[in-house]
Formats: C-alpha cells, sequence, structure tokens
C-alpha cells in the first residue's frame, strides 16, 4: 500500500483515537501528522502542513467540518500541493447520509467500522495512485495541469455548497442574508470615517469597494480612500446584499461598479472596476457569482 500522510479533525478524544487505531490497521503506511479538535485548528494545521489526506468530523467546535473544508478549499495554495483527499466522519442519520451522497463526497459513520474503513481507504489510494501518476509539467503541461485542478477544487466546492444551509461562507460575511438592523432603520445610507480632527460623511451610494485591511477596513469611492474600524461583517449585516457582493474573504464590491471579470493562467478570477485601477481578487468561495448569463 502507497504511503500518505494524514490529519484527523475530531473533538472527541476517544473517538480520534479510535480512528487513528483503525486507519493504522487499514492503511499502515499512512502517517498521521496531527490530530486536531475544531475546525480552525484543522484550517491552520493542514495549510501549514499539507497533507495528502483530510478525515474531518462534521460538527466541531467553532467551525464545523464541512465550513472548515470550505475555509480550506477557498485558500489551498494549489501551485504549491494538490488539495487533499477529503473524507468526513458524521454521526448523521440516513437522510442526511444521502445528502453526502448526492454530492458524491466520501463520509464514514460513527463509530467506525473495519470493513467499511478499508472501502475508503482502497478509494483513497486509487484517486492518490492516479494523482502521482498524471504529469504535470511534460511537453507544455503544466498550465493546463494547473486549470484541470482548479476545476476541480471549483466543482468541491460547489458539492460543499450544496451540503451547507444557504451556501454559508465561513469567513463571516456569508452569501445567505446576514442579521440585518431594525426595520425601521433601513439600509446603512452614510459612512462616517474619521481623518483626524475632522469626520467626513461618506454616501454609501459612491463607495465601490470595502476591503479589510489589518485592523481597519478601507472605504473606496471613485475618487478617494477612507478608513473605518468597524468590522466588515457587521458593516455586511447594514448593505444591501443585492447592491455590494462579497467576492473574497476580506473585500465587498458594489456590483454596478465592476466592469470585467477576466481569468488569469492559474484559473482564478480578477475583477477590474470601472472607476478605479485597482485588480481585486475573487476567491475560489465567490467565483460561482461569476457566470456568463
Amino acid at each position: 500500500m502507497p504511503s500518505a500522510r494524514a490529519l484527523i479533525a475530531e473533538d472527541e478524544p476517544l473517538l480520534a483515537e479510535a480512528l487513528r487505531l483503525e486507519l493504522a490497521r487499514a492503511w499502515p503506511a499512512l502517517e498521521i501528522v496531527a490530530t486536531v479538535g475544531d475546525g480552525h485548528s484543522a484550517v491552520r494545521q493542514a495549510l501549514a502542513l499539507r497533507p495528502d489526506v483530510l478525515w474531518f468530523d462534521i460538527r466541531m467546535p467553532g467551525l464545523g467540518g464541512l465550513e472548515a473544508a470550505l475555509e480550506l478549499a477557498d485558500a489551498w495554495p494549489l501551485d504549491i500541493a494538490p488539495f487533499p483527499a477529503l473524507v468526513f466522519v458524521t454521526a448523521y442519520d440516513q437522510y442526511a447520509v444521502q445528502a453526502f451522497e448526492a454530492q458524491a463526497l466520501d463520509y464514514l459513520l460513527k463509530p467506525v467500522q473495519g470493513p467499511r474503513l478499508l472501502k475508503t481507504v482502497q478509494k483513497i489510494q486509487a484517486a492518490l495512485a492516479g494523482r502521482a501518476a498524471r504529469p504535470t509539467d511534460a511537453a507544455g503541461e503544466g498550465p493546463q495541469a494547473t486549470l484541470r485542478a482548479e476545476a476541480g477544487l471549483q466543482a468541491l466546492l460547489e458539492q460543499l455548497r450544496g451540503l451547507v444551509p444557504g451556501g454559508a461562507s465561513p469567513s463571516g460575511v456569508a452569501d445567505r442574508p446576514q442579521p440585518r438592523r431594525p426595520a425601521e432603520a433601513g439600509p446603512l445610507a452614510v459612512i462616517q470615517a474619521g481623518s483626524g480632527s475632522r469626520i467626513h460623511f461618506v454616501p454609501v451610494a459612491d463607495v465601490l469597494v470595502f476591503e479589510a485591511a489589518d485592523k481597519y477596513v478601507r472605504v473606496l469611492t471613485a475618487q478617494q480612500e477612507y478608513l473605518i474600524r468597524t468590522p466588515l461583517k457587521e458593516l455586511a449585516a447594514q448593505l444591501e446584499p443585492h447592491d455590494f457582493w462579497q467576492v473574497h474573504r476580506g473585500t465587498l464590491v458594489r456590483a454596478t461598479a465592476i466592469a470585467s471579470v477576466e481569468r488569469d493562467e492559474a484559473g482564478r478570477l480578477h475583477l477590474h472596476l470601472r472607476e478605479r485601477s485597482e485588480r481585486l481578487p475573487v476567491s475560489r468561495l465567490h467565483a460561482h457569482r461569476f457566470k456568463p448569463m
């Protein structure tokens, strides 16, 4: 059996150890490089260690397995390593299992049983062996291989979005409707941005982009830039979702300010604005917004 590296994300230590022991029997050459107990740690460790296989529990503190997988797929550096094989471990009922099968995502039911795990291991091994056998840079295949990998990751994101209620975004500014201000207040109309001893009143109708930057949010109009301390998530809850689209973890763009979208050689999207020179990246998680009508 081929060797590989794996990460286990399971918040119950006894179940994590049980999975590790079953994996040792089914796949002795598999190296468990990390075991974590929450979704945020799973994302951080996976990005740092770049394992070949991920075993994600569905329900974990802070960030569940589905949301963690979404965040990881959005941030994964395809130019450095292929996205890992992904298996969800779940105690869900049969209805939820049918949802996984409909999306063609691999899963294991708790408690993990040896024969079922062995089938999953064989499936993963075949996928990893097929990946290793494909040349990625011969005869000019590098860019084409990258595009194929990007398309595959986009397809995975769509599968995951089909399982997350509302197609949620893990970044805090979701595609689903956000909690709004009281109805009588209506959408936010004016941004108050401090600059020295002066406060600028910026009509939201003039804003083209909100972009998170360290402890601030950049507010870009056609001619000016302002900094405010209001978190992007809080701002998003006060804006009309049809007017401002999230295109990246920390970026909201006025839809009517977008002039065009282009795809680079790696398959990633970038926006060009009508009234500013910035070229804004679109994350994988939000690329589904940009499809020809």
